[in-house]
Formats: C-alpha cells, structure tokens, sequence
C-alpha cells in the first residue's frame, strides 16, 4: 500500500511538472525558400554546378531531385485513396500487416527427401511460417536421378522422384496450420498430384491446403534458353492446375510470375516490373480462350519479385506493382477482389558479395526493409552465405531471425502503408509507374512478352543495364564495400563443405530402383500412356491422371516424359544470372590462385614523397584500389628526397611503383622520381596518385610515367591489364 501511495505521488509530480512546462514553438526558426536553401547549398559546393552534383540518375532512368517538398505532391491523386480501397497502391488490405502478418517463407535447399523433411520441420519450429522447399535443376527440368545429368542432382535443392519421395518430404509437416510454398519449374502437374495424394493419405483435407505450388514456363525459357514441350502445351497444364485447384484447394495458387530471371540478369525495376506485368498478361490471355475468367485465374496467381539495393525505389516498385496490377485486371473485367495482388520477395542473389560475406547481412536487412515498407504478402530472406555454400544452421537462423524481429521487435506490422504521404515517395511511386507502364505499353505493342524475347530485345535491354551496372563498379561510382571498395586483406574465406554427390546420387537411383520393383510395370505404362495421349476434355482431370499414376508407382520424371512425348518447345536467348560483384571477385580470386601456385604476386611500391601528411591521403588512396585485386602493397613513412625514393624502390624489386604527394609538390617531385626509377630499371612500371594537370602530365609523360591512378580511373580495367602482364590472365 505504502509503495502504491509512493508511485500515485511520483505520477501526480510528474504530471504537475508536465503542466509547468511552456508549450514547444518554432516561431523564431523562419522557414527558407526553396531558392535561400539552393544558395546555401550553392555556396558549399564552392563552384561545382549544382545540376550535376545535385541530382542523382538511377538505372530506372529517373533523375531524383536533391530535396523533396510538399509542393512536389502537387497534382497527385493516386495517393488520396486508403489501404485496400481503389488502386490499391497503399495496400491490397484495409488492415495491413496487424489484419494478416506476412508470411515468413526461408528456403530449405537440403539435398534428399529425408534431409529436407528435417530442415522444413527446424524451420517451422523456430520461426518460418512457410514450409518453403527449392527442387533441384533436374526435378524442376522433369528427369528423375537415373536419368538427369549428374551435375543437376541436387545441385540447389532437393531431388523427388517418387510418390514416396514426397511423403517423406512433407512427414509430419502440418499443412493445415502452415503454408506450402514450392517453385516446379514450367510444369507443377507432377508435383501437385504427388502433393495431393500424400494429403488424402494424412487424411487431410484438400481444401485445407493453402500457400503455392507454382510453375512459370515463361520464366523457365527465359532462364534455361528453352522448353522441352511447346507453350500452348503448359497453357493447357495451367489450366488443368487452376481448374483443379478451384475446385479442391481453392486457397492454393498454382501459376507465378517470378521476375529472378530478370533481376539477376542486372534489369532495372521498371523492366522488371513490366515485364512481369507483360507475362501475367499472357497467361490471363490463353486461360481465356481456355474458359477461364479473370476472377478465377486471379485467385491461383502469384507474383515473386527480388528486392535490391536501392532502398526508396524498392518501396516504389512494390507500391508500383499493386496500382499496375489493379489497372490491368480492372481493365480486364476483374472484380475488385481480383485486382488486390498477391506477392512475395526475396532478397537479392544480384547484390550478394562472395568477399566480406557479412555485409550481405546489412543488405538483407535494409533490402527487407524496404520489402516490408512497400508492402508484400510473404519474404525469403537469403542468407548472407547464400551466394557461397550450401547454408549453415547459423546463416539460416540470422536470416530467419531478421523477419521475426522486425513482425516481432521492430513492430514493422503496426503501420499500415508508413511510405503513404511522403514528399519522397509518393512523386516517386508516381513516375516509377509511368516509366513501368509505358514500357509494359512498348512490349504489347512488340507483340507481347514471347515475342519480344524471341526477337532479343528484352534480353538486349537487360544486357544494356548490366554492363552499366559493372562499368559503374569499374569506375568506383558504385561501391561495394569488401570488393571494388575497402577490401578486407585479412579475411579468411568462408569453408565451404564437401559434399558426396556421388553418394547421394547413388542414393537416389537406389530409391528409383526399389520403386520400380514393387510397382506393377505393366499397369504404370498403360496410365503413362493415357497421360501421353493429351485427351482431358474435363478441364482439371490431368491432375486426378497423374495421381493415379504415382499411386500406381509412376514417377515424376516419367510423368514429365509422357507430357513432352516427342514435342519440342520455343526457344530463346536465355537470360543469364549475374552477380554485380563477379567481375572484381574473379580479379582476386586469380590473384589468390596465382599466389597460391607460384609464390608470386603483383608487388606495388608506394614511393612516398615527404612526410606523413603529405603523403598519406594518397598512399591510402592507392593502397586500398591496389588491394581490390589482392596485390601486394609496399608501405613506407614517406622519402625526404628524390635520391632516396628511387634507390629504395628499385631495391624493392617491385613491379609498379606508385608516386604519392601533394599537387602543390609534383611538378618538382613526380618527373624527377619516374626518371630516376627508369633511369636504373627501365622495366620497372611507374604510377602517379592523382589526376595531373595538363601541364604536369606533359612532364611526367615525358620522364617516361607509365599511367595516372584517380577517382576517375577505370579500377576494375586498370587491375586486370596489371595481371595480364604479370601473366596471372591468360
């Protein structure tokens, strides 16, 4: 009692003291125009153009403005809507993240049916709410073990073959409380009846079965370069999916749009988002003329987007997505309810780093982030080792641990549309959609998405964004820090495990092989050719086949076989997965490898001029661009005259030496040190730290300098000519 009066008097204290308190004003600030803030911010850039140092070009082609005002809201109507209503731009739900969480979806990539059980049911327990599997290349490609490529068994994920397979997959996984989430490839037809019948084998109702087991063959013959059978043939699969789905498991979705393919092919968010746009388009198109409507193929669809490194324009692709998609189904003659999209993220493969791996953790963090601000139905976020090995326990459970915090600890679910408003994001969101829609608009007018990648021009439009992303990391406009900026020289390389590929393959042959004896052969070929008949006039009954099928002991690779027959498919360009940093990566790792094998490397002598600040900001300079290929720098406290810095340089032995000092010093210093330095060793390469002045270029040159390290020099093409002479390229 006596330490409740104590508190009700503290309270009382508390609150008299808050009532004493003046009132909080701002009235002595003034507020500057826009022109007095440009002329401050004029006069701090001490004579650069504000134009060009001000404003900031994006892949998307959009120029961001150096400051966002109340002003640029301007004229805006999309954002005068509420969550769930209209376009849906601020949210496909009225109630956000607090009326529906979004689903916590980490990828188990175990290799065998048992092992990816395990790894399902870990995550499940500490925190996924998603029993999200990857298939290795072969069960995605419809070949079982005994007849798929080695190189495609288990390579990525887990290896089905067998109806048992995939009981054992998904034993003891309770799919009523938890989703399913697994990509098949261009083909789902196997895998959902497999799914099928090991429900009604738990005595699980169909209906209860919710989350995705999802194809895009359009996105498999952008990735793969080709399909085994022809389009109009997997139409007809979605079809049967969907069809089957609205009538079994009506909260399943079968058909996804997955932009990976585009993503880490290097595409900006607008050829991202409108090419997705494009693909779905065609797949409401031929279900259509397949009889069915909007709503319906609206229910079974998923979109899957990767979110990159650019913070605010991710926010403005996912708000973008929604306003874009609610157009088109709206505009299509789908209901309101048809038009609230549904999509899922992951985290980019395009930006992870295989130097400094634990920076992919703040990129992750950041890139979910922005995910869960732009709002999003369910996240994979990779671990940082994703791009590396095969993930550890410890790798899955950060990754797995920044979804739980920010539902949990961040309270990221209590927003609803938090980027709603912004002077930022809103005239963001804005031409983002424009720039998206007209390029969805260039792609029908090409004849549609198919078309235009048989013709090469999405892939050529990626290409061309790519290779302005690596030029950008060759010149150092970009960084990314552990790789062509601030390299760690005394990392040590993350292990990666060994792996028996051959047991495991051996493994799985065996379980083939056990299958085919205890199946009547006979009966599985009689049902394998009904399905190689392709006669299903009852939309939905290829499903019910193939589960009769697999019951009878077929596999699933020999339902793929019996679908492709002896067709053939479309084929393209394929769109080939980058990572930003590979080029960088490949310079240190042939450096490592060189070292490695000869004992030798490319030595840089830094011929520092005068005392350490005079030479220090230089020598740091080119230390760190030398260190990006791994070469091995020589450091000094500096050289108080000519005679000495040449004699300890060519006593060095070194390949380069690198001369560093002040501007105001090298036209006496820098001609006379690369002379002497030739002078006694003539094979001897010399660099200068900095740009020269035309004038002190036309010395240096002259004394015979061999080239000029800067700001503006090409890292990545300046560190590979340097191996190519040492010999490290061949």
């Amino acid at each position: 009692m006596e330490q409740d009066k104590k508190l009700e008097e503290e309270i009382q204290q508390e609150e008299k003291m808050e009532q004493d308190l003046p009132p909080v004003t701002f009235d002595e600030f003034t507020i500057p125009t826009y022109d007095e803030w440009k002329d401050a911010v004029v006069a701090l850039l001490k004579g650069k153009p504000f134009e060009k140092a001000m404003y900031t070009k994006t892949y998307e082609g959009i120029t961001l403005n150096p400051i966002y005002r109340m002003e640029d809201l301007e004229g805006l109507t999309h954002n005068k809507t509420y969550p769930g209503m209209e376009s849906n731009l601020r949210g496909a739900n009225a109630g956000g993240y607090i009326h529906k969480l979004w689903t916590i979806a980490q990828e188990c990539d175990a290799k065998t049916p048992q092992e990816a059980n395990e790894m399902v049911k870990y995550e499940l327990k500490k925190g996924s709410t998603a029993a999200s599997v990857v298939l290795d290349t072969a069960t995605r490609e419809g070949f079982d073990a005994d007849k798929a490529k080695a190189a495609d068994i288990s390579d990525i994920g887990v290896s089905l073959s067998t109806l048992a397979d995939v009981d054992e997959l998904l034993k003891d996984v309770d799919l009523e409380k938890f989703e399913i989430d697994i990509y098949a490839g261009a083909s789902n037809i196997a895998l959902l009846a497999a799914v099928a019948a090991v429900c009604e084998r738990k005595g699980m109702p169909l209906n209860k079965l919710h989350g995705a087991i999802t194809a895009d063959p359009i996105g498999e013959l952008a990735l793969d370069g080709k399909l085994f059978r022809p389009l109009d043939e997997y139409y007809d699969e979605i079809a049967h999916s969907i069809v089957w789905a609205e009538k079994y498991a009506p909260d399943l979705k079968t058909v996804v749009v997955n932009t990976d393919v585009y993503h880490n092919g290097g595409a900006n968010g607008i050829q991202e988002v409108a090419y997705a746009m494009n693909e779905a388009v065609t797949y409401m198109r031929a279900m259509e003329r397949r009889g069915i409507d909007v709503d319906t193929f609206c229910r079974h669809l998923r979109f899957h987007f990767s979110i990159g490194a650019n913070f605010f324009m991710e926010i403005a692709k996912l708000r973008s997505v929604k306003m874009m998609w609610a157009q088109i189904v709206k505009n299509c003659g789908g209901s309101s309810e048809a038009q609230k999209i549904n999509v899922y993220v992951s985290t980019s493969s395009f930006c992870q780093t295989k130097y400094d791996p634990y920076v992919n953790l703040l990129r992750a963090a950041t890139q979910s982030f922005s995910a869960v601000v732009g709002g999003m139905d369910g996240m994979f976020v990779k671990p940082f080792d994703h791009c590396i090995r095969p993930s550890d326990e410890f790798s899955r459970r950060i990754a797995r641990n920044i979804q739980i915090m920010e539902q949990h600890e961040f309270n990221f679910i209590q927003p609803i549309d938090p980027a709603g408003g912004s002077w930022y994001l809103e005239p963001l969101t804005e031409e983002f959609t424009e720039k998206a829609w007209a390029k969805f608009q260039e792609i029908e007018a090409h004849g549609g998405l198919l078309s235009a990648l048989e013709s090469g021009k999405v892939q050529a439009a990626i290409k061309e964004i790519l290779e302005s992303r690596f030029k950008n990391l060759a010149m150092r406009k970009d960084r990314a820090v552990g790789n062509n900026m601030y390299p760690n020289m005394t990392e040590k390389p993350l292990e990666v495990p060994e792996i028996d590929f051959a047991k495991i393959i051996s493994q799985r042959k065996m379980a083939i092989a056990v299958n085919d004896k205890v199946r009547d052969t006979a009966y599985v070929n009689m049902l394998l050719s009904e399905i190689g008949k392709r006669d299903f006039s009852e939309a939905g009954s290829l499903i019910t086949v193939a589960e009769n099928a697999l019951r009878a002991g077929a596999t699933m690779g020999e339902i793929a076989q019996a679908l492709t027959g002896d067709t053939t498919g479309e084929s393209v360009e394929a769109i080939a997965a980058h990572r930003w940093t590979e080029r960088y990566e490949a310079l240190r790792h042939r450096t490592e490898e060189f070292v490695a094998e000869t004992g030798e490397n490319v030595n840089i002598f830094l011929a520092n001029m005068g005392p350490i600040p005079q030479h220090k900001a230089r020598a740091d300079f080119v230390t760190s661009f030398m260190q990006v290929a791994a070469f091995n720098v020589l450091t000094n406290n500096g050289f108080p005259t000519v005679e000495e810095a040449v004699k300890a340089a060519v006593e060095s032995d070194a390949d380069v030496a690198i001369v560093c000092s002040t501007d105001a010093t090298y036209p006496e210093l820098a001609p006379a040190v690369t002379s002497g330095i030739k002078a006694a060793k003539p094979e001897m390469k010399i660099f200068l730290a900095g740009a020269p002045s035309p004038e002190l270029k036309e010395l240096c040159d002259a004394a015979g300098m061999d080239d000029y390290i800067s700001v503006r020099s090409n890292c990545y093409e300046t560190l590979l000519r340097m191996q190519k002479e040492k010999g490290m390229y061949k």
